[in-house]
């Protein structure tokens, strides 16, 4: 092989192994690039402060942020503008990711009222009753708390038409708090009302009780889940304790025995002679729930 050749071979394999550097190098700054890309991500909305069920969206609350391709999460926005008129149907806090999931349709858009049919749990209704501002506990009601149901209504077949108070649902959940217009004495007066969160067989009791008498609520404090056992009060166990009494006016009321003891004729004239005391019969009535029972005794 001539000088001149070798130098050609030379040549072509140092042709061949730049060619190969370079596409090695140029794979690899490809790579880098897609690399550095994807890190980068795209933009993501999400909200810039806490954001209340029902809310209507506003670009001024929310912002984008960076998040990589892979973790985008599905049904996520790109560009504030898409979301803007939008209503939230889940609380939003600030910081979290706003998805199509967490947006009312954009046909029902324009109807906030359609919110409640979101919050409603499977296998739940919404009831709404109408209170005083004494029944609703003076206003600090709010969506989330829990609740107690006490019932005021007449006793049924009862004579002396006596009525009871009794807690007839209990943990019950607030969905929403709102207020009504009425008709009263030929004006419109606001009459605040409570919706709660009840199975089918609850939402049943709950009407039918609001027709027979009047509701009260009872807040629970929020940690406070526990079932208690209320046997329901009338008036007349409220005036005289006669839950707690009636124990030792049946014992008082009992026959008491006597030891026998030899009694001289002057003791037995002066028994003859005296006159016998007057006695005054009572009858104690005790209701307990539906139950009455009533116990007659003698006072001398």
């Amino acid at each position: 092989m001539t000088r001149s050749q070798s130098i050609l071979v030379v040549t072509i394999v140092a042709l061949i192994f730049a060619s190969l550097a370079s596409w090695g190098v140029w794979k690899f700054m490809a790579a880098e690039s897609r690399k550095t890309i994807s890190l980068q991500g795209e933009k993501l909305v999400v909200a810039s402060a806490d954001i209340p069920i029902g809310s209507k969206l506003d670009i001024s609350q929310v912002k984008t942020i960076s998040m990589p391709k892979e973790s985008f999460p599905k049904g996520g926005f790109t560009d504030p503008a898409a979301v803007a008129g939008r209503v939230v149907i889940k609380h939003l806090s600030a910081g979290d990711q706003i998805t199509d999931q967490k947006l009312m349709p954009k046909e029902g858009a324009t109807a906030t009222s359609g919110v409640m049919s979101y919050l409603v749990p499977k296998g739940h209704r919404a009831v709404t009753v109408g209170v005083n501002e004494v029944a609703g506990v003076a206003g600090f009601l709010a969506p989330n708390n829990r609740v107690d149901v006490v019932l005021t209504t007449p006793i049924p077949n009862d004579s002396k038409g006596e009525t009871i108070t009794k807690i007839v649902l209990q943990n019950v959940p607030v969905l929403a708090t709102g207020q009504i217009t009425e008709q009263k004495d030929g004006k419109p007066v606001v009459v605040p009302t409570v919706t709660l969160d009840l199975t089918p067989e609850d939402s049943e009791k709950l009407v039918h009780a609001a027709h027979k008498g009047s509701l009260q609520l009872l807040l629970r404090n929020v940690i406070d889940t526990a079932e208690v056992e209320g046997k329901g009060t009338t008036i007349s166990m409220v005036l005289t304790g006669m839950e707690s009494r009636t124990a030792a006016v049946v014992a008082k009321s009992a026959p008491v025995k006597r030891t026998a003891k030899m009694v001289t004729a002057s003791t037995e004239k002066r028994a003859a002679a005296a006159p016998a005391p007057a006695t005054r019969a009572h009858k104690l009535t005790v209701i307990d729930g539906s139950v009455r029972k009533t116990t007659e005794f003698v006072l001398q």
